[in-house]
């Protein structure tokens, strides 16, 4: 699955929640006692109303069973049969958890009927209806809402599904598998049977039933089976599919390449829908999606829209094998499938673009927000001890950190190894629900290797933080590097032992860079390229000596990013600029460029706090460094741009104790019109030899190309000449792509220049009129209003709030204006109002508050940025404080929202 997941608790359920909260630890976890060997589904739609007949045939796998426990929620239950024998009122219990049956047979088949409620299932979990189209959204806990069932991941069944619908309203029925039967029924009704031949657990059944268009084509796999493949959305959007269907291509060749994974069913399908609380699911031949990561055009979508949904396409396409194939036993073992597909869509990306590119975003992110995680109340190891709610889990450390680690264990491995290790692991596990543990004793069992430390990274949570000293001894041409590492307290535990961590490393000399041969090592037993080298960390201290290195180097650490660490090491502001200009790892480049930058913002935040920022002088060492990438033709322009790219305000204030908005603000702020004023020159050559006439494509160059041209725009437009104003409108009016017409948009309306006037307003408005039919369109529109800088943001932003563009039930709308204002906005969500500093915070409670009772995992996300309230300083912490007491003590507090604040406070 990608993106997060939600689930929605009646009224009864989330005050017994909030009164009484139930852990769930992996310690206590227990087989289930029975199997489901098959599951026979009958879904019949009606216009309030569906009913669901189920015929559940189980197989007793304890000794001893007394009782069995079914989930369910929501339901109406209408009749309960054991092998055709309807039960008497003494032989089973119904309450808002469940069914349990009492003295159950070993071997037995039940059948159930019930009835259930899409179209009031504002939740978007279990069955539900978005717009037209009735749809199901299963993982984690949603198959409970449709049916009683054993709702686990290591119950896996074998499904057969019959819908049921009006044929005018409903011409399309799909669920998972292959389409084993169809036909017409009286009073205009029609059905469609499916059947899945692989078992399956229950978060992973999907059902769609509505009007819907569809795009085909077809596969051939590398053994020669055809499979179709088909994409429905609504009618009006069948031209934006072209893109998703070549992804879904791409990733299916890819998989079979570099893994050699094939596709088992006869068709694979993908359904687009405007409400869903995530972005996509991997629901066996039958990917749900919403509809941002699959609509793709030129007009309507930017650059990080296309590769979005390429990348959504391929992570959901990667889980046939990482995740339904072989699945997670249970939910603590979430990672296993998500942070190894993670893994897996980010190679996939890598190789369709930009690999320095790709792994320069992915660990942005990391920084951006799993490290904070890790720093915070909510810090998890990526297979975490216990959970109340596991919506709460799915997480960026589960995600991205996961991903991270199985990063690691392919370097440790190599290529030829890793490959072999999960040809392994799919082949032993095939059909299975396994364990983390077992994922990485496939990787020992090829290698050969003691991974036992290795798989610390799976049980304590935090950031390692990697310190590094270096001495040079001129007389024995000997250099040596000593890393410490330390990780700081967590929740879960407080002493913390050495993790098993890869730093690559390589050394510049003045010539290039040096060979490395480790004190000790035969000739005979350097690698080929032996410029380069992964040293493996264990202890809580260790040294490496290198020989024969001709002069001091400047060492080259972490390429590549090869461990999620903090790295710490006494880099001189030259040093940085010589990495940037010549290190061969890109990455390292970028990575220098980001600490030039900080070392200089630490200056102007240092100004700043002495009250004396108007007479800050900007280190020349940065400013011509950068003119040198802006000279230099020879480099990948998308790299530019981003070596180009001040750090953001959040991982700027990663690097303090206590964060100091106003500072950071304006500090950086300072720094970007200065880089403006003083590269005017290099700026306005890179953005006059851009041709913006010539025609869109999505490829790697093209999209490096439009990043650097309007990289350089938005420095432009800070301080802008009239020129740049008309360049910046003309672009704006002209665009062919809705990559240049937004960043033309953001532009004009971030500038705080009064030559600029109203252009901004003006164009905001014309933007909304050319595009208020496009959904997706306008939630760019919401979303670069919300995250405006200028002063009263928040007052811009409730008028959005009544805006007819927003919705307040669709989670894509919450995420575009609220989400955006308060995640992504920093200087004036913690400034509020001129009249009320702690505006932005209560304005972020009122709006969990009132959304906890309709969608308790959107409004537990949203409740984040209050819970780093012990980073600011004690006026501003404490007002975050008691926002977070104040959503606490609210009635009926959903339990997916009581976990964050209760243990957020």
């Amino acid at each position: 699955m990608n993106d997060s997941v939600s689930t929605q608790k009646d009224a009864g359920a989330a005050e017994q929640a909030s009164a009484a909260p139930h852990t769930i630890y992996l310690k206590d976890y227990q087989p289930p006692a029975y199997r489901i060997d098959a599951t026979e589904l009958r879904v019949d739609i009606g216009e309030q109303s569906a009913r669901v007949s189920a015929s559940l045939t189980f197989e007793r796998q304890a000794k001893n069973c007394d009782s069995l426990f079914l989930h369910g929620e929501s339901l109406e239950l209408i009749s309960v049969a054991i092998n055709d024998r309807t039960l008497a009122a003494d032989q089973y219990k119904v309450d808002t958890k469940g069914l349990t049956l009492f003295n159950p047979p070993e071997s037995f088949t039940l059948q159930t009927e019930v009835v259930i409620y899409p179209k009031q299932n504002t939740s978007l979990d279990g069955l539900y209806k978005s717009r037209s189209i009735y749809c199901t959204q299963c993982e984690a806990e949603g198959f409970r809402k449709i049916t009683y069932f054993l709702d686990r991941p290591d119950v896996m069944s074998d499904f057969t599904t019959t819908i049921i619908a009006d044929r005018a309203s409903c011409p399309i029925l799909l669920s998972n598998g292959n389409r084993i039967d169809s036909g017409m029924l009286e009073d205009g009704r029609h059905f469609a049977t499916w059947h899945d031949p692989f078992k399956k657990p229950a978060y992973l059944f999907a059902l769609v039933a509505g009007d819907l268009a569809s795009i085909k084509d077809e596969f051939i796999t590398q053994s020669g089976r055809k499979v179709a493949l088909e994409i429905f959305v609504e009618s009006k959007d069948l031209d934006k599919c072209d893109h998703a269907m070549s992804s879904l291509k791409n990733s299916m060749s890819w998989d079979e390449k570099i893994y050699g994974r094939e596709y088992d069913l006869d068709i694979f399908m993908i359904v687009a829908v405007d409400d869903f609380n995530m972005g996509a699911m991997e629901n066996k031949g039958l990917n749900i999606f919403n509809t941002s990561c699959v609509l793709a055009k030129p007009e309507t979508t930017t650059d990080i829209g296309f590769q979005r949904v390429e990348a959504v396409v391929a992570h959901e396409y990667f889980h046939n094998w990482s995740g339904n194939r072989v699945t997670c036993r249970d939910w603590f073992q979430l990672s296993l499938k998500e942070g190894f597909t993670v893994y897996r869509d980010s190679c996939f990306s890598a190789d369709m673009g930009s690999s320095t590119v790709k792994r320069v975003e992915d660990v942005s992110l990391l920084r951006a927000h799993q490290f904070p995680e890790d720093a915070g109340p909510m810090a998890h190891p990526i297979r975490p001890a216990s959970f109340i709610e596991i919506s709460n889990f799915y997480t960026v450390t589960i995600y991205e950190k996961g991903a991270e680690v199985v990063r690691m264990l392919a370097n440790l491995l190599g290529p030829i190894e890793f490959r072999k290790a999960t040809d392994l692991y799919f082949d032993r596990h095939d059909g299975q629900a396994v364990t983390t543990e077992e994922f990485v004793q496939a990787m020992a069992d090829v290698s050969g290797r003691d991974l036992t430390q290795f798989k610390r990274w799976y049980d304590q949570a935090g950031t390692p933080q990697l310190k590094v000293t270096d001495h040079y001894h001129e007389p024995s041409r000997q250099y040596s590097l000593t890393f410490s590492q330390s990780t700081p307290a967590t929740p879960e535990c407080s002493d913390k032992k050495p993790f098993h961590i890869p730093v690559a490393i390589g050394l510049l000399g003045s010539a290039g860079e040096l060979a490395l041969k480790l004190d000790g090592e035969e000739l005979t037993d350097l690698p080929e390229d032996n410029t380069h080298r992964v040293l493996e960390l264990t202890q809580a201290e260790q040294t490496f000596v290198f020989n024969d290195i001709p002069e001091h180097p400047v060492p080259s650490l972490l390429r590549g990013f090869s461990a999620p660490v903090k790295l710490s090491f006494a880099y001189s502001r030259q040093d940085l600029a010589e990495l940037m200009q010549r290190d061969s790892d890109g990455f390292n480049r970028w990575e220098a460029s980001q600490n030039l930058a900080l070392g200089v913002l630490d200056d102007a935040i240092l100004a700043y706090r002495q009250g004396d920022l108007t007479e800050f002088k900007v280190d020349p060492l940065l400013l011509d460094s950068y003119r040198k990438l802006l000279n230099d033709d020879q480099l990948d322009r998308a790299m530019v741009a981003l070596m180009l790219t001040l750090p953001s305000q959040d991982y700027i204030a990663e690097q303090y104790q206590v964060v100091e908005v106003e500072a950071i603000y304006n500090a950086r702020r300072l720094l970007a019109k200065t880089i403006a004023k003083e590269l005017n020159a290099e700026l306005r050559k890179c953005l006059m030899s851009y041709d913006n006439s010539q025609p869109y494509r999505a490829d790697a160059d093209s999209i490096a190309a439009r990043s650097l041209k309007n990289t350089a725009l938005a420095y432009l437009m800070l301080e802008p000449s009239q020129a740049d104003i008309e360049y910046c409108v003309a672009q704006f009016n002209n665009a062919n792509n809705m990559t240049d017409e937004m960043a033309a948009l953001s532009a004009l309306v971030y500038s705080e220049s009064a030559l600029v006037g109203d252009h901004g307003k003006t164009a905001l408005a014309n933007f909304y009129v050319k595009w208020q039919g496009e959904a997706l369109v306008v939630n760019q529109w919401l979303s670069l209003q919300a995250r405006d800088p200028r002063p009263n943001a928040l007052l811009r932003v409730e008028d959005l709030l009544q805006h007819p563009a927003f919705d307040a039930a669709n989670p894509n709308k919450i995420r575009s204006v609220i989400g955006a204002f308060c995640m992504a906005n920093p200087i004036n969500f913690h400034t509020g109002l001129p009249d009320d500093s702690s505006a932005g915070y209560r304005f972020l409670a009122d709006q969990v508050i009132a959304l906890d009772a309709k969608n308790p995992q959107m409004a537990a996300r949203l409740i984040t940025p209050l819970t780093r309230w012990r980073r600011y300083s004690s006026k501003r912490g404490q007002a975050m404080r008691a926002q977070l007491e104040r959503i606490q003590a609210s009635a009926g507090l959903s339990g997916d929202s009581y976990e964050i604040v209760s243990k957020s406070l």
